[in-house]
């Protein structure tokens, strides 16, 4: 071997010692019964100390290395499914080079690497992937969206029911407050009114409260003719029905 060369005097030619590069495709089908072209590459050279032997014994390594490859490839893809032959394709790669060293050593040949470079299923095949992958994709994009829908409307519902407890609270504070002043008035009213009872003073309340109202009503811009029978005679008759009011509506929500 002179630079890189092996000499072979028989034919006058050279076998160069450097890494062959060799790509090779083959057609299998999976244990799904899906069609996919197998694309492996091996890089191989030629052993300086068995140069004789890659000569004489072997006519065409290029198809000896093709052929092993094949052999593989169809022994191990139709045991997997199409998903598993992407997942596995180093192991069946490893395979591959593992069956190519034990049978191209014996020519003289050394495996330097072999890869599974490519997996293509049939074009059909892959426009069926795609579109369950595209199937998947908006499946789970319509959960994520239901999702957060879900989440607005339950922070909204919960919003609205703070709302409503505080209102219901600030209410509950505004009777309270009022009732106290009711209070505050009637006793305070007895003390510095001798003789007036507190049904007197809260008599005087519910009217000074009625004609507030018939002020309000009369002031406002929008409001039309309101009716209503009045005379002197007429308080008593009104305070009454206040009262009476007041006291069915606290005997209904009893």
């Amino acid at each position: 071997m002179v630079m890189g060369y092996t000499i072979n005097e028989r034919r006058g030619t050279t076998l160069k010692s450097y890494n062959y590069h060799l790509n090779s495709s083959h057609f299998v089908i999976c244990m799904d019964n899906v069609f996919v072209n197998v694309v492996a590459s091996v890089q191989y050279r030629v052993l300086a100390n068995k140069a004789y032997d890659a000569f004489y014994k072997l006519s065409n390594p290029r198809t000896q290395i093709q052929a092993y490859v094949f052999d593989v490839i169809r022994g191990a893809v139709p045991k997997l499914e199409l998903d598993d032959v992407f997942e596995q394709k180093n192991g069946i790669a490893k395979a591959v080079e593992d069956e190519l060293e034990k049978a191209m050593s014996a020519y003289g040949y050394e495996i330097v690497q072999t890869l599974i470079v490519d997996i293509e299923p049939d074009e059909h095949v892959k426009r069926s992937m795609n579109e369950i992958n595209a199937a998947a994709r908006m499946r789970l994009a319509t959960n994520e969206k239901a999702e957060a829908e879900k989440i607005i409307q339950i922070k909204r519902a919960e919003g609205e029911a703070e709302s409503k407890y505080l209102s219901g609270v600030g209410i509950a504070r505004q009777r309270q407050a009022i009732v106290d002043g009711l209070r505050e008035s009637v006793i305070g009213f007895s003390v510095n009114v001798p003789g007036t009872t507190a049904k007197d003073v809260l008599d005087m309340v519910l009217i000074t409260q009625y004609f507030d109202t018939m002020k309000e009503i009369g002031a406002s811009s929008k409001s039309s003719a309101v009716f209503i029978p009045h005379g002197p005679g007429t308080v008593h008759d009104v305070a009454t029905q206040i009262r009476d009011g007041l006291l069915q509506a606290s005997h209904q929500q009893s």
